[in-house]
């Protein structure tokens, strides 16, 4: 049996017993190619925002928005009074259990914290309902393999939030390397250089929103007081409700690597390298193998800025640069370019279009491949919250026989200095090498890691075991 490295990852750094009692075809008719399909969106504090309009741009494909759903008063009812003044009328809901009991409800879309996820999604399909979910699609990798598992149990369809499979730039770019245009590749890196202010954190309690059901925000997770200043995005930077940026952005650049491997779980072919970067002076633009980071500017996101993400795809002939989901570039081993792709289509309206063929095969990101994605951000993050605080020497020394890491570690620490922190007095943290069977989904050389694919959950919003 294959086992995963964990070099490789360090790299790329109750109430659901009455729904799981009822069958599917009790809650929702499989909806025919000409019936209407009745959708909810589920959270919409921020990304939700996006699920409302591209859903309502598909009107024209007989989809409808119906019912939303926030735990947030206010958030909630300022959009179905917006759904109002355009004549569309929705049911609003505070609780997600009160929106799933509506029988002729097809779908919902989720946009709610992290840590909701897979609880929301399990609950959904056991009613009957198919599912698109953000990224990353679960909170840790355990309750990501019971979205899996209950996805194929209820024979829902269920599409991950991982809009970049909808490229049809990058499948085309993907394609071309797979036919040895640019040899073998040598490694798969993603880079996320987005500047960000602070993680928002305070030294005192602080009280939620007064139009927030707290309890219900909090679901599976602790209900603890709250020691960030914003409420509805810095939930991102605390362990019991987010992932950090690795799983808040690195997801995407991660699944478009690991979609150019063609890796199921074990990185032979090539390591998966993924570098944030949060400080806002110097990015680090240090040429290496033909490419530079510099080149993020060169080519703009889909907003007209400098791309502030992006993957680079470095192989023996040359590299693929892929600054956003809707265009790649490939480019000798001098530099100059010698291919393009563009054109991306709406991962929305795929999910749609699975929803109606209720092929599996149909969507362009199944569960599955969300979850494998997901559990990849997951792992280094176990990884790190292993690690422990060491000086910059005996980092280089940990990785002195990995050329890429040390580079890797080298522009880190550049970026770094160029915003005045000193890596001597403010030690960085290693992350624990980890070595994971990945059928078995557990860690194999420390005990310590795997209680942490998983976690403890508050009653009655446990994630169930069976599904």
């Amino acid at each position: 049996m294959k086992t995963m490295n964990r070099r490789s990852f360090l790299k790329s750094t109750a109430f659901t017993a009455a729904a799981a009692s009822l069958p599917a075809s009790s809650w929702a008719r499989v909806p025919g190619a000409n019936d209407e399909i009745r959708v909810a969106v589920v959270g919409f504090g921020g990304r939700g925002k996006d699920h409302i309009s591209e859903l309502r741009g598909l009107a024209k494909k007989n989809v409808r928005i119906v019912a939303l759903c926030d735990v947030d008063k206010t958030i909630l009812d300022a959009a179905v009074e917006q759904f109002g003044k355009r004549n569309e009328k929705v049911e609003g809901f505070t609780d997600i259990r009160k929106l799933l009991e509506l029988q002729d409800l097809n779908a919902i879309s989720i946009a709610t914290p992290n840590h909701w996820h897979s609880l929301a999604t399990i609950l959904a399909v056991q009613a009957g309902k198919d599912v698109y979910v953000e990224k990353p699609v679960c909170h840790n990798v355990w309750e990501g393999s019971k979205m899996v598992e209950a996805a194929r149990k209820h024979k829902r369809i269920v599409q991950a939030g991982t809009q970049s499979r909808s490229s049809q730039a990058i499948k085309e770019a993907i394609e071309w390397v797979r036919a040895g245009n640019l040899g073998k590749i040598v490694i798969a890196r993603g880079l996320c250089y987005k500047p960000r202010a602070s993680i928002g954190k305070v030294e005192g309690p602080q009280p939620p929103p007064a139009s927030v059901d707290y309890d219900l925000w909090c679901g599976p997770a602790p209900k603890a007081p709250i020691h960030r200043k914003r409420f509805h995005y810095d939930w991102h930077w605390f362990w019991d409700y987010g992932n950090g940026d690795v799983g808040n952005q690195g997801i995407h650049q991660m699944d478009i690597a690991r979609w150019f491997l063609g890796e199921p779980d074990d990185y032979e072919k090539a390591p998966l390298i993924f570098e944030v970067r949060g400080l806002p002076k110097d990015k680090s633009r240090q040429t290496d193998k033909g490419w530079n980071t510099g080149d993020m500017d060169r080519y703009p996101d889909e907003k007209g800025k400098g791309g502030s993400v992006c993957v680079i795809i470095e192989c023996e002939g040359g590299h693929v640069f892929v600054p956003n989901y809707s265009s790649a570039t490939a480019f000798d081993k001098d530099g100059k370019e010698v291919k393009q792709w563009s054109g991306a289509s709406s991962h929305f309206e795929n999910f749609i279009e699975a929803m109606r063929s209720r092929k599996v095969s149909d969507l362009h990101a199944d569960i599955q491949e969300g979850f494998i994605s997901s559990a990849l951000c997951h792992t280094g993050n176990v990884s790190y919250r292993l690690g422990q605080h060491v000086l910059p020497d005996e980092i280089r020394e940990k990785i002195k026989t990995d050329k890429d890491a040390v580079k890797t570690f080298e522009r880190m620490q550049h970026h770094l200095e160029a915003n005045g922190v000193d890596l001597s007095r403010t030690q960085a943290t290693l992350g624990e090498f980890l070595t994971m069977n990945p059928r078995q989904q557990k860690f194999t050389n420390n005990h310590h890691a795997n209680p942490l694919l998983t976690r403890e959950y508050r009653e009655p919003f446990e994630v169930p075991a069976k599904v």
